[in-house]
C-alpha cells in the first residue's frame, strides 16, 4: 500500500499544521456530536465514536471539550438538523476523489465544492463515479522495528483484517471500523505505541503522480476543499513518487 503511506505523509504533515491554527477543532467537534447522536454516548459501544475520540485526542484537544461535543449529541441538544452527504469527483488528470461533508444546507454545501473542483482543475462527479474505488477501513501505522509476528500477536484476538508492509518498512494493520478500537486496546496492551492511526476511505488502487506541478495542483484542491467549512474528509487515490513528495514537503 504504497498510495497509503505517501499520501498519508502529507496529510498527517498537514493535519499538524491545521491543528497548529485551531482550524481542524471544529471539524472534530461536529463529528464527535453526530457519533454520540446516531451511535450512543459511550465509545466502547460506539465504533465511530471511539474513532473519532481518539482523533480529537491525537490532535490535542482538551477532555472536556471532547465530552461537552459528545454530551451535546448525546443529548440532541445541537446540531440536529445536520446531515451527512458525500460527494464524488475528479481532480486534476482524473484523479478519484471522495469529499465528506457535513450540513445544514446542500445546497450551499454543493456549490461551495461544485466551485472548488471547477477552480482547480477538477469537476463533481454524479453519485457511485468513483465511490467503488474506496472502502472504509481503519489502518494503524506501527513504529519501525515492530516485527510482524509482534503485530500478529498483538492483534491476532482482535482480528484485524490484515497486516501490510509500507515501503519505508514499517507495518500497517488494517481493521474494519467496528475493530478498529479493538485492535488499538490490543496494541495498547502489548505496549505498542501507533505512529499513526485513522478510520476512514482507502481507495483499492492508486493513481501514479509523477510531475511536480500536477502533485501541486492536487494538493491545492484538497487544501482549498478541506477549507470549507462544511468538509470534513477528503479522499484521493493519488500516488506521489517519491522525488515529487520530497518537493512536496517542500512547498
Amino acid at each position: 500500500m504504497a498510495g497509503h503511506s505517501k499520501w498519508s505523509n502529507i496529510k498527517h504533515r498537514k493535519a499538524a499544521q491545521d491543528a497548529k491554527r485551531g482550524k481542524i477543532f471544529n471539524k472534530l467537534i461536529r463529528e464527535l456530536t453526530v457519533a454520540a447522536r446516531q451511535g450512543g454516548a459511550d465509545p466502547d459501544d460506539n465504533p465511530r465514536l471511539r474513532a473519532a475520540v481518539d482523533k480529537a485526542l491525537g490532535s490535542n484537544m482538551p477532555k472536556d471539550t471532547v465530552q461537552r461535543a459528545i454530551d451535546r449529541g448525546a443529548g440532541n441538544s445541537e446540531g440536529d438538523d445536520m446531515e451527512e452527504v458525500v460527494y464524488e469527483g475528479y481532480g486534476p488528470e482524473g484523479v478519484a476523489m471522495l469529499v465528506e461533508a457535513m450540513t445544514d444546507n446542500r445546497n450551499r454545501t454543493v456549490s461551495e465544492v461544485r466551485h472548488a473542483f471547477g477552480k482547480h482543475g477538477g469537476n463533481l462527479g454524479t453519485s457511485g463515479s468513483v465511490a467503488f474505488m474506496f472502502r472504509r477501513q481503519g489502518r494503524i501505522t506501527l513504529p519501525e522495528g515492530v516485527s510482524e509476528e509482534a503485530a500478529m500477536e498483538a492483534t491476532l484476538a482482535a482480528e484485524p483484517e490484515d497486516i501490510e508492509a509500507l515501503e519505508d518498512g514499517r507495518l500497517e494493520v488494517v481493521t474494519t471500523p467496528d475493530t478498529f478500537g479493538a485492535v488499538k486496546d490490543a496494541l495498547a496492551e502489548a505496549g505498542i505505541a501507533p505512529d499513526a492511526s485513522d478510520v476512514g476511505l482507502f481507495p483499492d488502487t492508486y493513481t501514479r503522480i509523477g510531475d511536480a506541478e500536477l502533485g501541486r495542483r492536487i494538493v491545492k484542491l484538497v487544501d482549498r476543499l478541506e477549507d470549507l467549512d462544511d468538509v470534513q474528509n477528503v479522499y484521493t487515490n493519488a500516488d506521489f513518487e517519491d522525488a515529487i513528495l520530497e518537493q512536496l514537503h517542500d512547498d
